[in-house]
């Protein structure tokens, strides 16, 4: 799998990038037919605290999966993002199976 990683209003992280490989890592062997990761990190002006905000875009058969979170911190974000794109990677896969 593919992944393309940007940062928008900050400064690249390399153990953010590093942690974020491993993960979807483990999503590529699982899910085989995943094709391409686009992953935006950025960094937004919250005044709960938050802004910190992590995107996934997975290119698979059939739709684009997505998945989004804005928290305290970028480790959460993607913690969050991970979870929903596995939510989502389960369904597909079901459809996939009932096929």
């Amino acid at each position: 799998m593919v992944v393309n990683i940007q940062y928008q209003k900050m400064s690249t992280s390399e153990s953010l990038s590093q942690l974020l490989l491993k993960k979807l890592e483990r999503l590529s062997h699982k899910y085989q037919w995943l094709i391409k990761a686009n992953v935006l990190f950025k960094e937004e002006n919250d005044k709960r605290g938050a802004g910190k905000v992590c995107e996934i875009e997975l290119s698979a058969p059939g739709p684009r999966l997505f998945a989004k979170a804005d928290t305290d911190n970028f480790e959460k974000a993607m913690a969050e993002t991970i979870n929903e794109l596995k939510r989502q990677l389960e369904k597909r896969q079901e459809v996939f199976a009932r096929h």
